[in-house]
């Protein structure tokens, strides 16, 4: 059952509100809860699995005072009553949802219950039997409040089959305790057929409780034929003639046609795979709308993120899934179904991450990914021997094998190993030539790819070539020169001659030497030099001569002098 996080009050009744605006909600805990699954699971969870219709009258009443406490519906406060019952403003409202029908509901099984308990109560006292019909009466009352507004365009054809059996179910109790056998024989007839029909358009592992229903109203209806005559019984012709079932079979075909939407069986390379997981019919439904919400993403990195959530999802219903495989064979088609999910989305990942990406290595790696867990996926037991299947995966792994040799070329010529890269480019432009045909078949990403490829190889492995050949003749220029100059003079000492020489096109030429070499270089004259071979100097050794003497006498005057102390002062 949907929660809604704020519910206001609702609109007055004089506004219109839009139909298109309007959603179809089913009375239901969750997608396939409708009013019979809802209280079955009821009674066995309060009290009536044991027969204790007072424990289970006590939670209609909770459950009827917790639902206008959350929907903002109560009926006065602490010392004032006001009636407030759920009108068709309350369902026609925007921002209402489904749990606005319980509360009739609940106010029916709540009086039902309470009649029930005084049916075991009347054995002794007899007096009991009026009130019990009192509360069947009431019962059938909310019965069609609750019938009434299911016919509101707002609910869907199978919630108006459910309300027409409850309805004729609850009137068929009370005509039964008032012993009007033909009219009790009318409605429970009604109600038996109404869930038959509804049985027959559900899957088998939903079938259970309806069955039970109508078991239930056998023993009820044979009792009437029994008070009325055999030939009095009402059979379904009677019923439709008379009028009471003339809309049935437009609501059943219209039922089954909407069951039939609702996902309880895919089918997988010709194998119908049964789906009896509540969590995984859920989970394949919304992927059903994942290609368009893809479409409307704003880039690739939005696309990117979208596929990531899903993958959260993904691994626990898988999980799941391996878990009941462990014990019955059919989830094991089951598990191989979800698991080639997976990595049909993986690889729509990847390939995004490829049209994103600027490193073609990076490209290879992502593609590398593809091809093994499609190769894996391709080999598994459940679609090994199946001819379509193995066709696809097949053309899928051709597709993705051309794709990383044509992002392999790519790293090549970042390398400029040309050869390589041609050889690389021309196998992924003949890989692709097969593939038109079944481009169609092919996610939206894988297709654009290769038309990439089909574009764009020819045109590279042309570049490719030519930068191949472009090498070989330089190669060949170098290797065999016709003879080889070997000088250590510099080419600023010899500009007068011409070699061809292969050193001056290397990175270390012989232009100059450096540093440059040692040279002697004249000084300028001094004038004063010239003029030393023209002057003449005196003779002064009478001189020298006289001066040494004089230095001798005074040195021997003196030894003495200084040997006895004289001439101090």
């Amino acid at each position: 059952m949907a929660q809604v996080e704020k519910l206001v009050d609702p609109t007055p009744a004089d506004e219109q509100v839009p139909k298109k605006d309007l959603e179809p909600f089913t009375l239901e805990k969750k997608i396939l809860f409708l009013v019979l699954k809802l209280i079955k699971e009821a009674h066995q969870q309060h009290g009536l699995r044991h027969g204790d219709y007072q424990r289970y009258r006590g939670y209609c009443s909770r459950r009827i005072s917790r639902l206008r406490k959350v929907l903002k519906i109560p009926q006065g406060d602490r010392r004032h009553f006001k009636k407030r019952d759920v009108t068709e403003t309350h369902i026609n409202n925007t921002r209402s949802d489904e749990r606005y029908l319980h509360i009739p509901l609940m106010l029916s099984e709540r009086c039902w219950a309470y009649a029930m308990q005084l049916k075991q109560e009347s054995n002794t006292e007899p007096r009991k039997r009026f009130h019990l019909v009192q509360k069947l009466r009431k019962a059938c009352v909310y019965a069609l409040q609750l019938d009434e507004l299911s016919k509101m365009e707002r609910c869907d054809v199978r919630t108006q089959l459910e309300a027409q059996a409850y309805v004729a179910w609850i009137h068929g109790s009370l005509h039964f305790e008032l012993e009007m056998w033909s009219k009790a024989t009318e409605n429970l007839k009604k109600a038996q057929v109404i869930y038959e029909k509804l049985a027959a358009t559900l899957p088998e592992a939903e079938q259970i409780p309806y069955k039970q229903r109508v078991d239930e109203i056998a023993p009820s209806l044979r009792y009437c034929a029994y008070n009325i005559g055999d030939e009095k019984a009402v059979n379904l012709l009677e019923l439709r003639s008379q009028g009471i079932l003339e809309t049935l079979n437009a609501l059943v075909f219209e039922a089954t046609t909407k069951t039939a939407a609702i996902l309880h069986e895919v089918t997988w390379f010709g194998l119908k795979i049964p789906i009896r997981n509540e969590r995984v019919r859920l989970l394949l439904l919304s992927i059903e709308g994942l290609d368009d919400s893809l479409k409307n993403a704003e880039d690739n990195q939005a696309k990117i993120k979208i596929l990531e959530n899903l993958f959260i999802d993904l691994r626990d219903v898988i999980s799941l899934a391996r878990e009941s495989s462990r014990t019955e064979k059919q989830d094991q088609l089951l598990l191989a179904y979800l698991l080639s999910i997976r990595i049909e989305r993986t690889s729509q990942r990847n390939l995004l991450l490829v049209q994103q990406s600027k490193k073609p290595q990076d490209s290879v790696r992502l593609l590398d990914i593809n091809i093994q867990q499609t190769t894996e996926i391709s080999q598994n037991e459940a679609i090994k021997d199946n001819e379509l299947a193995q066709s696809r995966f097949d053309h899928q792994l051709q597709a993705y094998k051309a794709l990383r040799s044509f992002y392999l070329a790519k790293t090549h010529l970042a390398a400029k190993r040309w050869k390589e890269a041609a050889i690389l480019f021309h196998f992924s432009n003949e890989s692709t030539k097969d593939l038109k045909p079944v481009n169609e078949n092919f996610i939206t990403e894988l297709s654009q790819l290769i038309k990439m490829v089909q574009e764009t190889a020819d045109t590279e492995m042309v570049i490719a070539k030519a930068n191949y050949a472009l090498g070989i003749q330089e190669d060949e220029g170098v290797a065999l020169p016709q003879k080889v100059f070997k000088s250590k003079k510099p080419l600023i000492d010899r500009l007068d001659e011409f070699r061809e020489e292969l050193q001056l096109l290397s990175k270390n030429p012989n232009l100059v030497s450096l540093p440059p070499n040692m040279e002697a270089v004249p000084a300028k004259p001094l004038f004063f030099d010239l003029a030393n071979n023209l002057v003449t100097f005196p003779d002064l050794s009478e001189k020298l001569e006289g001066q040494t003497k004089a230095k001798q006498a005074a040195g021997i005057s003196g030894f003495v002098k200084g040997l006895w102390g004289w001439g101090k002062k």
